[in-house]
């Protein structure tokens, strides 16, 4: 079974910086795309930043010029955080597309989620 954990979330002064990391376990054949989401109390689900198997990145206007993706390997994702704001106190979790076997389609996985506070 395919399994993403998330860390790297905690409590930041505003200004400050953080690095999620996301790492998938399990049996699979591929990871396609992998993407970090949040969601912050009382609102709906948003995507912050997305990086392809090869590399090709994309964040959100609101984070760009302060938030990085990056794809260590084929099972690893981080989410470089600078200039962190308050509203952007949120559950942050991974997302990726995956490929159990050679002949199977690809399908969303989630990670439980990790906690990121941006506060004085």
């Amino acid at each position: 079974q395919v399994q993403l954990v998330e860390s790297g979330g905690g409590l930041v002064q505003p200004g400050g910086s953080l690095r999620l990391s996301c790492v998938a376990s399990g049996r699979f054949f591929r990871i396609n795309d992998m993407r970090w989401y949040r969601q912050a109390p009382g609102k709906q689900r948003e995507l912050v930043a997305a990086v392809t198997r090869g590399g090709t990145t994309n964040h959100v206007d609101s984070v760009k010029g302060r938030f990085t993706i990056s794809r260590a390997n084929v099972k690893t994702v981080y989410l470089q955080m600078n200039s962190l704001k308050p509203e952007e106190t949120a559950a942050y979790f991974c997302n990726a597309d995956v490929m159990v076997g050679s002949m199977d389609s690809a399908r969303g996985y989630w990670g439980q989620g990790t906690r990121v506070a941006v506060s004085s």
